[in-house]
């Protein structure tokens, strides 16, 4: 009897050795928070979208997003929160470029690597471990307003539609722009307001515009939805496509919608997809202690009618 217990204690011992050794491990999960400036926003569900199917990629890389609904002391609260989680990296879409050394000093005191996506920061120079990953405004408003030059044969009236002044890209956006007209001795601006990046704001702005008899060739929008709504405005008042020029970025499905009709004269590209695809990458990289270049840049590229069709499916 005592043999025979021996012998199936040895057993089980062995058996329970074999489970333990073949049992699957856990792999260790990186947690990246992200905390993007809207979710009802057009071109940054875009971005948000192509981050979460970028993560779907990447089995030890979990996601977890907030939405700051334009509010900077509620996008403050989630990077806290993420950092109390002990999230491996924080991605951040800010609500208001100048709130950013705050946000970049709560990381770098908490040891959480940075990854700002789309919207440039504005702090002066970026730590170790704190990353922008986006496209040069700058670019982006020079390629639009020189295409709608070049239509309007380098001569007339020219309104522009601002998106938020607590942005990098409405500011730079806006000065590219400018920087092009005074080139042009022929050229002038006559309207210049803020719209907020919404297409009911372009809209009413246009309104205004048009009801006041004010002469314009051509709306230099900031952002495609501005532009999709002062079409909307000239379409209400009955003027034909192409009758007034109208310029916008980003390329969003509703903008190529416009320039495949004629009503859009020109969109910038902004590469949703690689800002988000590129903002993941290079915070799963900082969490493993890789290096990562503070500025990664994705292009801006220029869509026309003779082009549009290359970027649908993009």
């Amino acid at each position: 009897m005592r043999r025979s217990h021996l012998v199936l204690l040895l057993l089980a011992t062995c058996v329970a050795a074999a489970v333990a050794c073949s049992a699957p491990r856990s792999r260790a999960t990186t947690t990246i928070g992200v905390s993007m400036a809207y979710f009802d926003d057009n071109w940054l569900s875009i971005l948000r979208d192509a981050m979460v199917e970028h993560g779907r990629t990447l089995p030890d890389v979990q996601l977890q997003f907030d939405d700051a609904q334009g509010d900077v002391g509620k996008q403050l609260s989630q990077i806290q929160n993420f950092i109390a989680q002990g999230v491996s990296a924080i991605v951040v879409n800010t609500v208001d470029s100048a709130a950013t050394p705050k946000m970049t000093r709560l990381a770098r005191d908490a040891g959480v690597p940075l990854v700002y996506v789309n919207r440039t920061p504005s702090d002066a120079t970026l730590p170790d471990k704190v990353v922008f990953v986006g496209s040069d405004e700058i670019q982006g408003g020079t390629l639009e307003m020189e295409e709608l030059a070049r239509q309007m044969n380098y001569q007339g009236n020219v309104a522009i539609m601002v998106g938020e002044l607590a942005t990098h890209g409405a500011r730079f956006r806006t000065k590219a722009t400018e920087d092009v007209i005074a080139k042009y001795p022929r050229m002038k601006i006559v309207e210049k307001q803020v719209g907020n990046w919404q297409r009911e704001r372009g809209l009413d702005l246009m309104n205004n515009w048009l009801t006041a008899g004010r002469s314009i060739n051509a709306v230099a929008s900031n952002n495609d939805e501005m532009a999709i709504g002062a079409i909307m405005a000239m379409q209400q008042a009955g003027l034909p496509p192409g009758k007034i020029l109208v310029g916008g970025v980003d390329a969003t499905p509703d903008a190529l919608a416009e320039v495949a009709k004629g009503a859009m004269a020109v969109t910038v590209f902004q590469n949703a997809r690689g800002q988000g695809v590129g903002a993941v990458d290079a915070a799963v990289k900082l969490a493993k202690g890789e290096h990562v270049d503070s500025f990664v840049w994705v292009p801006f590229e220029l869509v026309t009618k003779s082009n549009y069709q290359s970027f649908l499916k993009r």
